[in-house]
């Protein structure tokens, strides 16, 4: 994955004028923006496609943020997911990290403040993926004794 291509990220908010108008944000600043209104149809999406960062609500109906952040990582670990919150809580905050959160913002975020975010969420994401790749090469060399 190359760090020059657009970042495609998933927003996830049940306020769909809101996460309307954030994907447009995002998207004219080259961003590639998938944007859904519940937990449910994010998790389904990231079953199907691989994303760079997600950036979740953590106060929608149905599954909320947290688990939504849960079940995401459950099926891609290295996702980077920001969590986002209108009325932040210590606590929501805390449980947001434990659960792998690269971040908690409050709303309403600066969009500067946010693409820094994005962009250094993707930066990490990348640094594991090649770490990964360059481990397995490691091993794929020992094993064949080249």
């Amino acid at each position: 994955m190359d760090r020059h291509l657009p970042a495609k990220v998933l927003l996830v908010d049940d306020n769909e004028e809101f996460a309307n108008l954030l994907a447009h944000r995002l998207e004219i600043r080259g961003m590639k923006v998938v944007a859904v209104s519940c937990g449910e149809e994010a998790v389904a999406l990231v079953k199907k496609q691989r994303f760079d960062v997600a950036i979740i609500d953590l106060s929608m109906p149905g599954i909320d943020g947290i688990e939504t952040l849960k079940q995401i990582k459950a099926i891609r670990p290295a996702l980077e997911v920001l969590m986002l919150a209108g009325h932040a809580t210590v606590t929501g905050g805390i449980e947001a990290m434990k659960q792998g959160a690269s971040d908690f913002l409050q709303k309403p975020v600066e969009i500067d403040e946010l693409l820094k975010k994005i962009k250094a969420a993707r930066k990490s994401r990348l640094t594991t993926l090649h770490q990964r790749t360059d481990a397995e090469m490691q091993e794929i060399l020992i094993r064949r004794s080249w």
